[in-house]
């Protein structure tokens, strides 16, 4: 039985956080579209007219360079901003997950 906890126990440390503490894409879509949407496009494409009048590069969320990311990086860009994005207010730490786990679904597209 002590075998088997410890078996167990090794088992959950070996995962990764995202798949122990993944969030919801569903919600998480309606968290991006009332807080990323604007800057992301619906899809995470990426606004070209904001980008131009901001002098900015807003990279494709389903692309490789942005899927790469951790999630804990994903949370960072979130909660701090990067170059030119500001930190987005007014979201919390269930639906930054879960806008992370909606962005990871505009990779599999």
């Amino acid at each position: 039985m002590k075998l088997r906890m410890v078996i167990l126990l090794a088992v959950f440390a070996a995962l990764p956080a995202t798949v122990l503490a993944a969030g919801n894409a569903k919600e998480g879509k309606e968290a991006f579209a009332a807080h990323c949407q604007m800057c992301h496009g619906p899809n995470g494409e990426g606004n070209p007219a904001l980008a131009k009048m901001l002098h900015a590069t807003i990279p494709p969320l389903g692309s490789k360079a942005v899927q790469s990311l951790t999630d804990a990086q994903m949370k960072e860009v979130i909660e701090k901003g990067k170059g030119k994005m500001q930190p987005i207010q007014g979201l919390s730490a269930a639906d930054i997950t879960n806008v992370i786990a909606f962005v990871r679904t505009l990779g599999k597209k």
